[in-house]
C-alpha cells in the first residue's frame, strides 16, 4: 500500500500540487468488484482545500488516473455501518449517498480518522458520523492547537508560519546590509549566528551586573512575611472570639425556633377545632324540625327544607385529613345519619299518605266531570306538592332508596286515578260523537252518571258490531229506495260501518269539534303533568341525545327503576328526560289506547272523520314537537298519528276497490256513476278540512291515486254499458269530474283537468257523429260517388257528364228529402239522444246543439260540391240552413 501511495502522490497529486494524506482500497457495494481507491488529500497552496478523490487504475496499463473528486464541505454524514462488530462496508452522504466496500477494516478505520480529523481542522464543519466507534475519534482528537493532522506527512503543513508585515521589512533591511545575503546564503547565515551568540552573552552579563539589586529585593521580602505571620495571629483570636458568639446565638435560635413551633401548632389545632364546631354543629332548632317538624303547614314545611339542608351541609363538610379518625367527629356523623334516616323516613311516609289521599279526593270530584267533555284540574294537587319539592331533591341526594320509593308510589296511584279520568272522559266523548249520527241518537239521551259509563260503552260496542255486519242490507235498502244518485252510491262510501251518505256537514263539523276537545283537553293535562314531574322530582328537562323512543321504555312497575341502581346508589340511566318519559308513559299509559279506541269509533261512524282527525292530529304532533321532539306527549300524538294515517290510506285504498267491484244496472241508463259523485263529495270536503293543513302532501296524493282510479272506472263501466253508448258514458263523466275539478281548483289535478276536458270533448264529438249518421243517406252516396270521380282525375265541370251523376239523378235525389222528412227525422233523433242522456248533468242542450252544427256543417257541404260540380244547373236543396235552424229550434221547445 505504501508503493501505491507514493506512485499516486507521485503521478497525479503532485502535479496538481496536492498532498495525499490517506488512502482506501474500495469497490461498491452489491456490484461487481471493480477495485479502486478512495483518497483524502490537501492543497500545497493556501487557502488549503480539502478533497475526497477517487482514483482508478486505468484497464490498458499500470498507470492510475483520477475519475471523480468531491470537496470536503459538501459532505453530509459518514455512515461506518456498524460501532461494535468489524465491518468493511461504509457510506459518504455528497449528493447523493455512495456505498463502499473496503478491503480492510483497517484501512477503513484509518480513512473515517484522517476525514475527521481534517474536518475539525481546516472546515470547522458539523459532518455526522454515525455508527463511528467513540473510540476511534477520541483518539483522533488533537492535543494542542499546531499538532499535525495526520502524521509525519503533515509536519511540514503545520510548522509553516506566514511572516508578517513587519517580520518581512525587517528581513528586508537586514538583507540589505550584507551584500552577500542573496548570493551567498550561508556566509550569510553564519554572519547571524555569529552575530546571536554576541547578543547571548551581553544578555548574561547584564544577568550578573544585577545581583546587588536582587539581595535588597530579597530582603524586603523577608520582612514582608514577618508581618504576615503577625496578621495571622490577631486573626487566630478573633476567630475563636467569633466562635464562641456563633455557639451562643445558635442555642438563642433553636429556642426561638421551639417557641414558634409550639405558638404555630397552637394555632392550626384552633383552626382544626374551629372548623370542626362551625361545619359539623346542627342547630337545637334544626334538629326539632328534623325530628318533630310539622310537614302539613307552609311554615313548617320551610323549617323542615332549611333543617334538612343544614343537616346536608354538615353530613357533605370535606373533612381534612385525620379527621374521620376523632371520636367525636364520628360520633357526630353517626348522630347525622340517624337523623337523616328518621327524617327520611317521616317524609316519605307523609308524602305517601298526601299521594294516597289526593287520590281519593280526585275521584271524589270525578263525578261532576263526567257530564262534560271536559277533565279534572289537577292545579291544586299540584300547587300543594310543589312544596315539598326542596324536601325531594334532598331526599334524592341523600337517600336514594326512599326518593326511587316515593316516585314508584307516586307512578301507582296517580296511574290508577289518571286511568279512570280518561276512561271516563274517553266515555263521554264516544257518547258524543254517536250521539251526532242518525243510529246513534239513541245515546244522546240516556243518563250520563259515573256507574252508567261503563254500561253505555258496552251497548254503544255491541251496537257497533251490529252495525259492522249491515253492510249489504244497507247496499240492498240504498238500491231499492228511490232514484237517487246518492243512495245509489252509498255502498261505496259504506266500508263495513255506517254510511258516509247518512251523515251531514253539521254531523262532520260537530265530530270535528269534539275530536278537537279531546286532543284540547289531553295536551294541556300532560304538559302540566310532565312540568309538575321534573319540578318535583327535580328531573331536569334538557334535550337528550340518546334518541330513546317510548317502544324502548321497559315497564315501570316496580321493577323497571330498581334495575337502573344498585345500593340506593344512583347510576345515571340514558338521561334524566328519559326518566321523564318513563314515568309519564307509566302514569298515562291508557291515553293511547282510548285514543286509537275513540280514533276507531269515529272511521266506524264514518270513514270520512279520519279526514277530519289527520288534519288535527297532525296540526298537534306539530304543536308538541315544536315544544319538544322527544316527549311523551310528541311520541304518543306521533303514534297515534300512525294509526290515523293507517285509516286515511285505508278509506282511500276501500273507495278505490269499491270502484273496481261497481255493478251497474243492464236495464236502466247509467248516467253520473256513483263513485264520481262521490269523489266530487270527498274532494269539497277534503278541500274544506284541509285548507292551510300541514299534512297537505298527504292528500294530493290520495287525489291523485282516486282520480286515477276514477278514470280506469269510468272507462270500464262504458266498455261494460248495454243500455246507454260508451261514449254518453265518459261524456258526462268526464264533463262532471271536470266540472268538479273547475270548481275546487286543486292545484295538484291540474294535468287530471285537461284530461278530463279533452276526453269530454272527444266523446262529445265521437257521440255527435256516432248518432248524427248520415241524415242524407242517399243523397251522402251520391256526392261520395261524384268525389270518388273527382278524385279519379275527372274535372269537377265534367262530372254532371257522367251517366250516373247527371243533373236529373241529382234532381232525383234532392227530392227524396222534402223538408217534413228532415224534420221528422231530426224529432226522432231528438227523442234518442233525450233517451241516452241524464237530467242529472243536464248536457241534453249541449249534445242538440253540436249536433246541429254537424247537421249544417254536413249541408254546407252538399251546397259547395254542387256549386263546383252543377255549375250553372240551378239545382238547390229542398230545404235551407235556417229551415234547418228551425227546425232545430222547435224540436228543442216541443220537448
Amino acid at each position: 500500500m505504501t508503493a501505491i501511495k507514493h506512485a499516486l502522490q507521485r503521478d497525479i497529486f503532485t502535479p496538481n500540487d496536492e498532498r495525499l494524506l490517506s488512502i482506501v482500497n474500495v469497490c461498491k457495494a452489491g456490484k461487481k468488484k471493480r477495485n479502486c481507491f478512495l483518497c483524502a488529500t490537501v492543497t500545497t497552496e493556501r487557502p488549503v482545500q480539502v478533497n475526497v478523490v477517487k482514483v482508478k487504475k486505468s484497464d490498458k496499463g499500470d498507470f492510475y488516473k483520477r475519475q471523480t473528486a468531491w470537496a470536503l464541505r459538501d459532505l453530509a454524514v459518514v455512515d461506518a455501518k456498524d460501532a461494535v462488530k468489524e465491518n468493511p462496508e461504509f457510506d459518504l452522504h455528497f449528493d447523493k449517498v455512495y456505498k463502499w466496500v473496503a478491503s480492510s477494516t483497517v484501512e477503513k478505520n484509518t480513512f473515517i480518522s484522517c476525514i475527521w480529523k481534517l474536518n475539525q481542522r481546516y472546515l470547522r464543519k458539523k459532518i455526522d458520523f454515525i455508527n463511528v466507534s467513540s473510540q476511534l475519534l477520541e483518539e483522533s482528537v488533537p492535543s494542542g492547537e499546531n499538532q499535525s493532522v495526520a502524521g509525519g506527512d503533515e509536519e511540514a503543513v503545520d510548522e509553516y508560519q506566514e511572516l508578517n508585515a513587519r517580520e518581512e521589512q525587517d528581513i528586508e533591511i537586514m538583507m540589505e546590509g550584507c551584500e552577500y545575503a542573496i548570493s551567498n546564503a550561508e556566509a550569510f547565515a553564519e554572519k547571524l549566528s555569529r552575530e546571536l551568540q554576541v547578543l547571548d552573552g551581553a544578555n548574561i552579563q547584564s544577568i550578573m551586573a544585577s545581583e546587588k539589586q536582587v539581595n535588597i529585593l530579597m530582603k524586603l521580602l523577608d520582612e514582608a512575611l514577618k508581618e504576615v505571620d503577625q496578621i495571622e495571629l490577631k486573626l487566630s483570636s478573633y476567630e475563636e472570639m467569633l466562635q464562641s458568639v456563633k455557639e451562643q446565638m445558635d442555642q438563642i435560635s433553636e429556642s426561638n425556633h421551639l417557641i414558634h413551633l409550639s405558638n404555630t401548632n397552637n394555632v392550626k389545632l384552633l383552626s382544626e377545632i374551629e372548623f370542626l364546631v362551625n361545619h359539623m354543629d346542627l342547630a337545637k332548632g334544626h334538629i326539632k324540625a328534623l325530628q318533630e317538624g310539622d310537614l302539613t303547614s307552609s311554615r313548617g314545611i320551610e323549617a323542615c327544607t332549611n333543617a334538612a339542608d343544614a343537616l346536608l351541609q354538615c353530613m357533605n363538610v370535606a373533612l381534612r385529613p385525620g379527621h374521620d379518625m376523632l371520636h367525636a367527629v364520628k360520633q357526630q356523623q353517626q348522630r347525622f345519619s340517624d337523623l337523616r334516616e328518621q327524617f327520611a323516613r317521616r317524609l316519605a311516609s307523609h308524602l305517601n299518605s298526601v299521594f294516597v289521599q289526593q287520590g281519593h279526593d280526585q275521584s271524589s270530584t270525578l263525578a261532576q266531570h263526567s257530564v262534560e267533555l271536559t277533565l279534572p284540574n289537577h292545579h291544586p294537587f299540584h300547587r300543594d306538592l310543589l312544596r315539598y319539592a326542596k324536601l325531594m331533591e334532598w331526599l334524592k341526594n341523600t337517600d336514594y332508596g326512599k326518593y326511587e320509593g316515593l316516585t314508584k308510589n307516586y307512578m301507582d296511584y296517580l296511574s290508577r286515578l289518571y286511568e279512570r279520568e280518561i276512561k271516563d272522559f274517553f266515555e263521554v266523548a264516544k257518547i258524543k260523537m254517536t250521539g251526532t249520527t242518525r243510529e246513534g241518537k239513541k245515546f244522546a239521551t240516556l243518563p250520563r252518571k259515573e256507574s252508567a259509563v261503563k254500561q253505555e260503552t258496552e251497548s254503544l260496542h255491541g251496537s257497533s258490531g251490529k252495525l259492522t255486519g249491515s253492510t249489504s242490507s244497507l247496499n240492498k235498502l240504498s238500491v231499492q229506495s228511490s232514484g237517487n244518485r246518492r243512495s245509489q252510491s252509498s255502498s261505496l262510501l259504506d266500508m263495513g260501518n255506517m254510511s258516509a251518505s247518512d251523515l251531514d256537514v253539521a254531523d262532520r263539523t260537530k265530530f270535528d269539534k269534539i275530536f278537537e276537545q279531546v286532543l284540547s283537553e289531553l295536551e294541556p293535562l300532560c304538559l302540566a303533568e310532565q312540568d309538575f314531574i321534573s319540578k318535583f322530582f327535580k328531573l331536569q328537562q334538557h334535550q337528550s341525545t340518546s334518541g330513546t323512543t317510548t317502544n324502548e321504555v321497559e315497564e315501570m312497575d316496580g321493577v323497571g327503576l330498581s334495575r337502573s341502581y344498585t345500593s340506593g346508589v344512583p347510576q345515571t340511566i340514558s338521561s334524566e328526560k328519559d326518566m321523564i318519559r318513563q314515568m309519564m308513559t307509566k302514569i298515562f299509559r291508557c291515553i293511547e289506547p282510548e285514543l286509537n279506541n275513540l280514533i276507531a269509533l269515529g272511521d266506524k261512524i264514518d270513514s270520512f272523520n279520519s279526514l277530519y282527525m289527520l288534519v288535527k292530529m297532525s296540526h298537534h304532533v306539530w304543536t308538541a314537537q315544536n315544544v319538544d321532539p322527544a316527549s311523551f306527549l310528541s311520541t304518543t300524538l306521533g303514534n297515534v298519528l300512525v294509526t290515523v294515517k293507517r285509516n286515511f290510506d285505508k278509506c282511500i285504498s276501500n273507495q278505490m276497490k269499491q270502484m273496481d267491484e261497481v255493478k251497474i244496472s243492464k236495464k236502466s241508463k247509467v248516467g253520473i256513476l256513483p263513485f264520481v259523485a262521490e269523489f266530487e263529495e270527498f274532494a269539497a270536503l277534503a278541500e274544506s278540512i284541509f285548507k292551510n293543513a300541514e299534512r297537505r302532501g298527504d292528500l294530493d296524493k290520495a287525489y291523485i291515486k282516486l282520480i286515477r282510479a276514477v278514470f280506469v272506472s269510468v272507462e270500464k263501466v262504458a266498455n261494460e254499458s248495454q243500455k246507454t253508448p260508451r261514449d254518453v258514458v265518459m261524456m258526462e263523466n268526464f264533463h262532471h269530474i271536470f266540472a268538479t275539478l273547475s270548481r275546487l281548483k286543486i292545484s295538484c289535478l291540474e294535468a287530471e283537468k285537461k284530461e278530463a276536458k279533452q276526453k269530454y270533448t272527444d266523446h262529445l264529438q265521437s257521440y255527435v257523429i256516432y248518432s248524427l249518421g248520415q241524415p242524407l243517406e242517399k243523397l251522402n252516396h251520391f256526392f261520395e260517388g261524384v268525389e270518388a270521380r273527382v278524385a279519379q282525375g275527372i274535372r269537377e265541370e265534367e262530372v254532371s257528364y257522367q251517366l250516373a251523376f247527371n243533373k236529373q239523378e241529382l234532381r232525383k235525389v234532392i227530392k227524396e228529402y222534402p223538408g217534413k222528412e228532415v224534420k221528422k227525422g231530426l224529432d226522432n233523433l231528438y227523442k234518442k239522444v233525450d233517451k241516452h242522456l241524464c237530467e242529472e248533468e243536464n248536457l241534453l242542450q249541449v249534445v242538440w246543439h253540436s249536433m246541429q252544427d254537424e247537421f249544417i256543417r254536413q249541408y254546407k257541404h252538399f251546397e259547395g260540391l254542387i256549386a263546383r260540380c252543377y255549375p250553372g244547373s240551378g239545382i238547390t236543396m229542398e230545404f235551407t240552413i235556417q229551415d234547418i235552424l228551425d227546425y232545430c229550434s222547435s224540436i228543442a221547445q216541443s220537448h
